[in-house]
């Protein structure tokens, strides 16, 4: 054990070089770019996983706390918290395996992003590859989606002049811009602001519900179904399933080795913002949340609550290219554009992923009863299930687990101790998240269909106020008048 930690500790995966980046003199412009454009540190890498974690779904928890009741909301953002750092864990451990296998072979990744599909092709074959890819795909499709719904949903808070779906319409073509951003690499300055934004949101959400009190009457009657029980549960699994794009995450940092316990620092921040928020708003609205699935619809319209929206609308714009990078790459490779230096070209082949994403984001725009469902049918399998049996069919030989580049941790046990976790993790999940989870969120998701309809202009809006027409007055007439 001891050899496999001192070799784990001296092989250096290779470091990654930009592909736009051709070691040019070092001036004024370049030293701004480096500053706000090149990331390639751990903490942009923390950055990168805290801001993509937390997101839109902070406005949906307190609805998910409507359906759980604050003590099951509490223990389900702890436990999906811990279940979502272990497995990001396994995924960076499974990347630097297949990275320095490929670098032995003398493989260059210089204009080559490794995806996780190419993973776990690398180190289990084509059948898992495809596997990979389809779920990954999917869910990272409906993840740019709900990012849609979401500036939608909130832009309306502002300016109801124009219902959700023609909001929808124009966000999406503001989204598409994000074809321009290379790769996670240059979302230094995103990443950073992203995450200042979700932060001032999540304060506010927590002062303002505090400030306000609580509604009179107010009730605090979850869980009273099973069916929102387990769709509640599954929008948390949700919430910390947002590594999706760890590998092209990993990928943008200069020493992809040192990413093993970011995602878990990242999510202890996140803890800090969505368990006050959730909690203060469900203390102050408690049952009213159940049809306002958006926080935001509850508390009162003013200058702050008017700032956290922009915010936000900011944030999910950074969001959807997070959602969407890993897409485009995807179809650089399948068209063949992934290695050609023209950021233009690349940009304009980009173009046909944003389409369908446009498209479902307007035939199902149900913020919030969608996160459950993607959370159940895909996070489920993209980032839990599959990674943990990953990891246990890729080191289940001995030779494996003894040429394995990271041993697992010690205060673990090792190799038994991992896959005992992995274990838990797949049947668990399984079960839960993807078996009630997924009965309980296609169970609300079509009655948000039977009630709305798709393509519905305008969900969850208040109905329009029926202005009565003022009686008409009629003139009095002097009915003598002529006679």
């Amino acid at each position: 054990m001891e050899n496999g930690e001192k070799a784990a500790e001296t092989v250096v995966v290779g470091n990654y070089v930009e592909m736009e980046k051709d070691g040019k003199a070092s001036d004024i412009k370049s030293k701004l770019s480096d500053m706000f454009w090149h990331g390639g540190s751990a903490y942009d890498a923390w950055f990168s996983c805290a801001s993509n974690q937390v997101a839109q779904v902070l406005l949906t928890l307190p609805y998910s706390f409507s359906q759980l009741g604050m003590l099951s909301g509490i223990l389900f953002q702890l436990f999906y918290g811990i279940l979502g750092s272990w497995t990001a864990y396994l995924i960076s451990i499974l990347y630097v395996e297949y990275r320095t296998r490929k670098e032995r072979e003398k493989v260059n990744f210089r204009n080559h992003v490794i995806q996780w599909f190419e993973v776990l092709d690398g180190l289990l074959g084509k059948h898992w590859r495809n596997v990979g890819l389809a779920f990954n795909c999917t869910f990272l499709l409906f993840g740019s989606v709900i990012q849609l719904i979401a500036c939608a949903s909130n832009i309306y808070y502002i300016n109801d002049n124009l219902d959700k779906r023609t909001w929808t319409y124009i966000f999406g073509a503001c989204c598409a811009t994000t074809v321009f951003i290379p790769s996670f690499h240059n979302y230094r300055i995103w990443s950073f602001l992203g995450l200042l934004m979700t932060t001032y949101t999540a304060w506010y959400l927590t002062i303002a519900s505090i400030l306000h009190g609580q509604v009179e009457g107010v009730k605090h009657s979850g869980p009273s179904k099973l069916v929102l029980y387990f769709t509640g549960a599954t929008n948390i699994l949700y919430t910390f399933g947002g590594h999706a794009v760890t590998v092209e995450i990993m990928h943008a940092m200069w020493k992809p080795q040192k990413f093993k316990s970011i995602y878990l620092f990242a999510t202890l921040y996140v803890l800090t913002l969505t368990l006050p928020s959730a909690s203060a708003v469900y203390w102050a609205f408690g049952d009213l949340l159940l049809n306002h699935s958006n926080a935001f619809a509850l508390l009162p319209k003013n200058l702050y609550r008017d700032f956290a929206v922009v915010l936000m609308l900011i944030h999910q714009f950074i969001t959807f290219g997070f959602a969407c990078t890993p897409l485009y790459f995807v179809w650089e490779k399948l068209i063949g554009m992934h290695e050609c230096r023209s950021m233009c070209k690349r940009a304009a082949a980009r173009l046909p992923v944003v389409i369908p994403i446009w498209f479902l984001a307007i035939i199902f725009p149900f913020f919030g009863p969608i996160n459950s469902t993607v959370g159940s049918l895909l996070v489920s399998f993209t980032v839990y299930i599959i990674p943990a049996l990953a990891h246990i069919f890729t080191f289940r030989s001995s030779a494996a687990r003894e040429n394995a580049v990271e041993q697992p941790p010690r205060f673990l046990g090792r190799w038994t101790g991992a896959f005992t976790i992995n274990a838990f993790i797949v049947v668990w999940v399984f079960i839960v998240g993807f078996g009630f989870g997924g009965w309980a969120s296609m169970i609300n998701f079509v009655h948000q269909i039977d009630t709305f309809g798709l393509f519905t202009k305008c969900y969850q809006c208040p109905p329009p106020v029926m202005v009565s027409p003022p009686p008409i007055s009629h003139p009095h007439f002097n009915h003598t008048h002529g006679l």
